[in-house]
């Protein structure tokens, strides 16, 4: 083979061909090479060129798929807020949820997004499967962020490793706090509490009916219904107290009635978020702890009455000969009215001004 023996001047006409930080080095050996040589040394030097320029593509490829992900995230829960608004099935909430399953939170995406305001929103949803994966999802969130700061601690110390015959403590707080079972059915027991916090029995009784009234239906964790019925029971505490009162206990059974009504979810978790503090909620009136759906009826009955109210009523004549058969009086009113075939008979209506009794002949 032929060789090349000014070997400098060749690595200086390739190095003129390569980028600035793919050239090759002083590493090229002093002595005359071959061609064999040359295309190997070649191949190299254009495979490492090759390298980092794949390595750039995919660490500029890496970042816009970073602002492509916040994108996606942030219009998602815009979708989110969208159809939950506008009513749209349970099947549309949860399609959009699952999408975010597998996606790990950091404490700066959170915030970008605002995608945790969205998902937290569903937590109180008249569906529990929207609400129970809406609270899936916040519950991990919380532990991706939690997570993220140990990690990086650990990695610049030379901590032990934990056991690895002890359960993780994520993977027992995540079973510990998700409720399990049937919502409808979800109460103290059911959960496993002991409201036995106060050492009065009576109090303690009282906070038991708040939890098993905010538990109903609420994929919340236990130890976050459990401060909201301690909250409230010392807010009724305090506002009738002595504890043995019967207004204490009655306002306490009659505040976990409304708790438990089917219809009225709104109130459970405004309770339970936070948005009805404790000491408004153990002052509200009948009216206010009524549904919207109770409230839209009984508007509702309220002007069907109204407006039979202003419809003029027949005139009534007063006979002196008709008799009350209840009291005996003789001042009875009276009208008549076709209510058979034209050539029956009319009915005539009677009413006591006396009793009010009613009756009616033809």
């Amino acid at each position: 083979m032929t060789a090349l023996h000014d070997t400098r001047t060749f690595v200086a006409l390739l190095n003129h061909h390569l980028p600035p930080n793919s050239r090759l080095r002083s590493s090229v050996p002093p002595f005359p090479i071959t061609l064999n040589q040359v295309t190997h040394i070649t191949s190299e030097a254009l495979a490492t060129a090759a390298g980092r320029s794949i390595t750039r593509s995919k660490r500029l490829r890496s970042g816009i798929m970073a602002s492509m992900e916040a994108k996606d995230i942030e219009e998602r829960g815009k979708q989110l807020a969208k159809a939950a608004v506008g009513g749209d099935p349970p099947a549309t909430l949860l399609a959009l949820l699952d999408g975010l399953k597998g996606w790990t939170a950091t404490e700066k995406l959170l915030r970008q997004t605002k995608i945790g305001v969205h998902v937290n929103k569903l937590r109180q949803n008249p569906d529990t499967q929207v609400a129970r994966t809406a609270t899936t999802l916040v519950n991990k969130w919380k532990g991706d962020v939690k997570k993220a700061p140990a990690t990086a601690a650990s990695s610049g110390t030379n901590s032990p490793a934990p056991n690895k015959s002890s359960p993780a403590p994520a993977a027992a707080s995540k079973l510990k706090a998700e409720p399990q079972g049937d919502l409808e059915k979800r109460n103290s027991l059911s959960d496993k509490i002991d409201t036995a916090v106060t050492g009065n029995q009576t109090r303690d009784a009282c906070i038991k009916l708040m939890y098993d009234g905010l538990a109903f239906m609420s994929p919340d964790t236990a130890p976050e219904i459990l401060k909201v019925a301690r909250s409230v029971e010392l807010a009724a505490y305090n506002a009738y107290q002595p504890e043995g009162s019967p207004d204490y206990r009655q306002r306490i059974r009659s505040l976990y009635q409304n708790l438990k009504n089917k219809s009225n979810p709104k109130l459970r978790s405004q309770v339970l978020s936070g948005f009805i503090k404790p000491d408004r909620f153990v002052r509200m009136t009948h009216e206010e702890l009524k549904s919207d759906k109770q409230r839209a009826e009984d508007e509702k009955l309220q002007k069907e009455n109204m407006d039979k109210a202003m419809v003029a009523q027949a005139e009534r004549s007063i006979s002196a000969s008709l008799t009350c058969g209840k009291c005996g009086q003789k001042k009875v009113s009276y009208s008549q009215a076709q209510t058979r075939s034209a050539d029956e008979p009319m009915t005539t209506f009677c009413e006591c001004t006396v009793c009010g009794n009613r009756w009616k002949f033809s």
